[in-house]
């Protein structure tokens, strides 16, 4: 067994996994390779401190509401975001002054991911083209700790290129890679990859070299991923996520031009590692007061660890768009449920359609659910939801098929009521009550 090297000194000693097999690092730490340059850092032009308006739910009704001005004196690291705050406002428009905070506390802390014991998603989702989502990626990339672009990189490939300082993994066009069910199923692996990294200690296990021993790969990297609609279900539960919209008559930004900005932001890179760095065992200990809980909680905290670090107004600004966007993100899914909820609740309303018989036909099923109007089965996949498309979703509740006789037209594929009950009874909200 080859034994990896160990972290260097200065950074935080995390307990080993124990999993057969071990390879050396196949990637040095990188430097950046910056080239010093003779611009100022960007600044932000015309742009408002108080950000966009804000999206329209009712977690962020307050989100254009005037800041406070934060009184007393400001730290190295509090005049620092602000510049990177700046900067990023003047190449994007972000939906509020909340997803503007939370994207600058986030490039700070990929500074620091050796001592997080989660690696935050970054997802930057929107409805349509022309939001700003490749855009931002274009300013991450110059300002995140050791960027890693993913187009066509195979899974193989990415695991081997994160090391104990891992770099920050960032994937344009994630809709093609999640978009629809056959795609979905055919990077099933990156998907694993992504949600595995999210947590320190969750490597993958690969057969390797000539004498076909078994490997452990690091997967533990922080992650933006941007594409047009919400991500898999799992990977927005890891991410704080920032839904952009199209620039509305009046908002403006500066053209981003790479030959001209890159070196500014490549400044702010350098000088946030050379802040961060001696920060970095203070940072591992950290237990921050959070305003969320659970896995939020865990996704957050980097960010708020980086916010405390920095002082000044923060810490404040940190814990209010933690709390605004988790809150926002969980009437999200309140409202309109995640598809392995909502297939559940839609399956029951079927059932009842037809007089809650003891089963039903899967043809049956699958006609009634993507004949509703309002549902999302109609065009789930390709020519909407199908046969093998409902097992996967129900897959997770132990649900499948099974031969059924059906009065006059014999045997066929089915599903009884009794397999769900269960799962309604502990997922599902209790059914309306109709008036008689």
């Amino acid at each position: 067994m080859t034994e990896q090297p160990a972290a260097a000194s200065h950074q935080p000693t995390w307990p080993p996994v124990a999993i057969p097999g071990q390879v050396g690092a196949h990637r040095a730490a990188v430097p950046t390779g910056d080239r010093e340059p003779s611009t100022p850092p960007a600044s932000a032009t015309g742009a408002s401190d108080t950000g966009g308006s804000p999206t329209e739910n009712r977690a962020t009704e307050s989100a254009d509401r005037p800041v406070p001005p934060f009184v007393g004196p400001l730290t190295e690291g509090a005049h620092l975001l602000g510049e990177l705050r700046s900067a990023i406002e003047t190449f994007v428009v972000l939906p509020h002054r909340q997803a503007l905070d939370a994207v600058t506390l986030w490039v700070a802390a990929t500074h620091l991911q050796p001592a997080w014991q989660h690696a935050p998603r970054l997802a930057v989702v929107g409805p349509a083209k022309r939001c700003g989502k490749s855009r931002l990626l274009d300013v991450l990339h110059e300002t995140v700790h050791d960027p890693f672009i993913t187009v066509n990189s195979t899974p193989p490939a990415i695991f081997r290129s994160i090391t104990a300082n891992p770099p920050t993994l960032l994937v344009d066009e994630a809709d093609t890679i999640f978009g629809s069910l056959k795609v979905a199923e055919k990077n099933e692996e990156m998907r694993g990859l992504l949600n595995s990294g999210h947590h320190r200690n969750r490597p993958t296990t690969r057969v390797a070299g000539n004498d076909h021993q078994p490997t452990k790969f690091r997967t533990f990297a922080m992650a933006a991923l941007a594409g047009i609609g919400d991500l898999p279900d799992t990977i927005m539960d890891r991410s704080v996520v920032i839904r952009m919209r199209r620039r509305a008559p009046g908002e403006s930004v500066r053209p981003y031009r790479s030959r001209r900005d890159t070196p500014a932001l490549n400044t702010l890179r350098k000088r946030l590692a050379a802040w961060l760095g001696p920060h970095l065992e203070e940072a591992a200990d950290s237990e921050p007061v959070m305003p969320v809980e659970d896995r939020a909680a865990d996704t957050w905290e980097p960010l708020i660890v980086v916010a405390d670090l920095a002082g000044g107004p923060w810490p404040a600004w940190a814990r209010t768009a933690c709390q605004m966007m988790t809150a926002y993100e969980q009437g999200q899914e309140e409202d309109h449920g995640g598809l392995k909820i909502r297939i559940l609740a839609d399956i029951r309303q079927v059932f009842t359609s037809y007089g809650n018989p003891d089963a039903l036909p899967t043809e049956s099923l699958l006609a009634a659910l993507r004949a509703d109007a309002e549902g999302p089965w109609a065009e789930y996949g390709n020519g909407g939801l199908s046969a093998r498309g409902l097992q996967l979703l129900l897959a997770d509740y132990q649900i499948r098929s099974a031969n059924h006789r059906f009065g006059d037209i014999g045997q066929r594929k089915g599903f009884s009521r009794s397999q769900f009950t269960d799962a309604w009874m502990r997922y599902c909200p209790p059914p309306a009550r109709t008036a008689p």
